[in-house]
């Protein structure tokens, strides 16, 4: 089973990844985390600006179905081509699927490598600098 791991929030853990992944690749020390993918989003409203509900229909359709183009992918959700394409495409950017040349005709195939999606969402209530601070009278 191949996972894609996704967290969102903690953005001085993000810090942190970053910085270790820049020097074990400068190092040649790159192991792929023991295989786990991961996406990371810095903020809430980045994930959900990403990820929404009609992308999250359109990756599972693709993982589920396998289309052979993005016109299929576009017929399996019910959605306007155009629509998907940009879709797909950011999609692609994020790293979530591929798109391969060699389809049908030469059309592009959307592939989904991953067979399940975990998210982590640090969201906290309370801002850290303001938690030692007392509550105002009213």
């Amino acid at each position: 089973m191949t996972t894609l791991h996704i967290t969102v929030g903690d953005r001085e853990q993000l810090r942190q990844d970053t910085l270790q992944f820049v020097q074990d690749s400068d190092a040649d020390d790159l192991d792929s985390q023991d295989g786990k993918a991961t996406l990371q989003f810095g903020t809430y409203d980045d994930f959900v600006d990403s990820l929404t509900p009609l992308r999250l229909d359109l990756i599972r359709a693709i993982a589920e179905e396998t289309p052979e183009s993005m016109r299929e992918a576009a017929r399996l959700v019910d959605r306007d081509v155009s629509d998907v394409h940009s879709d797909l495409k950011q999609l692609e950017v994020l790293g979530i699927l591929t798109l391969e040349a060699g389809g049908p005709s030469g059309a592009i195939q959307p592939v989904v490598p991953f067979d399940r999606i975990e998210v982590h969402i640090d969201y906290p209530l309370i801002d850290r600098d303001d938690a030692d601070s007392a509550p105002a009278s009213a």
